[in-house]
């Protein structure tokens, strides 16, 4: 099994990180991707790939810093350094119209000069959308990259529909096993397995029944379990399938 979305480079797992990612092994989870959200953090992602042969990394600036996102310098800092072999992706990127903590403009910006930046590279792009989602789905038609996942999808199908109809990936995190998110578990029974990954966004959004506890690469089977009921497929088919897909998508394959 594979955690597709995971914030290890987070101060969060500064004390225990190999113990962290051994746990995950343990548990069977064989691939972590680790995920930037500032220029720092990717560079921290890429030192912490290096060290470990089960992680790779995603590389980008997240919408919430949008603000401080200087093309000149940050877009030629990630065009050189997603060339690094453990560089598979970018992101995560996109729109938050939640907390808003850049001005749309600023974001939008960001936004695409980041995923032209991946379509010119042949990257897939992860995707961060938040009360934004159509003026992602405008920006994702304009520049037209279709190596995309949505990342931590809590939207009704009806919105997303046109987004998996695009041939995009969907990617479900821990709040899908919360008791009041029949919404995402609606969205999860119609998204076709294929079209799917599991993930943690670890530190962040413990699954049931580590709920209130820092999240971790390991609880990334509890997210796949709940798929698996919603679905009515076995534990084993979701595993298979989401694994081939993240490694399909990343280009990890042999």
């Amino acid at each position: 099994m594979i955690d597709s979305h995971c914030h290890l480079a987070s101060e969060e797992f500064r004390g225990d990180l190999s113990t962290i990612i051994d746990r995950a092994q343990e548990t069977g989870i064989s691939t972590m991707i680790t995920i930037g959200d500032t220029v720092q953090e990717s560079a921290e992602c890429l030192k912490i790939a290096e060290e470990y042969p089960s992680l790779f990394a995603a590389i980008g600036v997240h919408p919430h810093h949008a603000k401080n996102f200087d093309e000149a310098r940050d877009g030629t800092w990630l065009k050189e350094h997603a060339k690094h072999p453990k560089c598979k992706a970018i992101g995560e990127i996109g729109l938050d119209y939640h907390y808003m903590n850049s001005p749309k403009s600023d974001q939008m910006s960001a936004f695409r000069c980041q995923l032209q930046l991946a379509k010119e590279l042949k990257k897939p792009a992860v995707i961060h959308t938040r009360e934004a989602l159509d003026d992602t789905w405008k920006i994702l038609q304009e520049i037209d990259h279709h190596g995309i996942v949505i990342h931590c999808c809590t939207e009704a199908w009806n919105d997303i529909e046109r987004f998996v109809d695009r041939g995009y990936f969907l990617s479900f995190t821990g709040i899908a096993t919360y008791a009041k998110s029949d919404v995402i578990r609606e969205t999860i029974k119609h998204c076709p397995l294929e079209q799917m990954m599991v993930e943690t966004d670890a530190p962040y959004l413990s699954p049931v029944p580590h709920r209130g506890k820092r999240n971790e690469p390991a609880f990334v089977k509890e997210v796949a379990q709940c798929v698996a009921e919603v679905k009515g497929v076995s534990f084993e088919e979701v595993d298979a399938v989401t694994t081939q897909n993240t490694l399909q998508f990343f280009g990890l394959l042999p």
